[in-house]
């Protein structure tokens, strides 16, 4: 599963995309908070649209990626499992500020998201 973030681009020209930062670019520039909490919402919104797929509803409000993986029927690989129980402190992080912990070094963030881009792309 590959996932890219893109936007209309308000180019007069008709669907023109442009590709947004990516999660790591953001990691890479020192925004270690902004990159991983965009390394966790695009895993869940593919994840909460294969659940839709694979139940036939509306998936629940939750942001755990272990849950969506369940609900949507995805055979990750132990170590892909582990990775999104990680990826959850992410999302924590940057849906409520007021709970900041210390972030990742930089290395370890450089190593979450090239790891996420790796179970995103499959």
């Amino acid at each position: 599963m590959y996932i890219e973030c893109v936007f209309l681009h308000p180019h007069p020209r008709a669907n023109e995309l442009t590709l947004l930062t990516s999660p790591s670019d953001l990691v890479n520039r020192g925004r270690i908070r902004h990159g991983l909490s965009f390394a966790h919402l695009a895993p869940e919104k593919a994840l909460k649209a294969l659940v839709r797929r694979a139940t036939k509803d509306i998936a629940p409000r939750l942001h755990n990626l272990v849950r969506l993986a369940v609900l949507a029927q995805i055979p990750f690989q132990p170590d892909q499992i582990a990775l999104l129980a990680i990826m959850n402190s992410f999302n924590i992080e940057g849906r409520y500020p007021d709970t900041l912990s210390l972030p990742p070094s930089q290395r370890q963030a450089d190593r979450y998201a090239k790891e996420c881009e790796e179970v995103s792309n499959g």
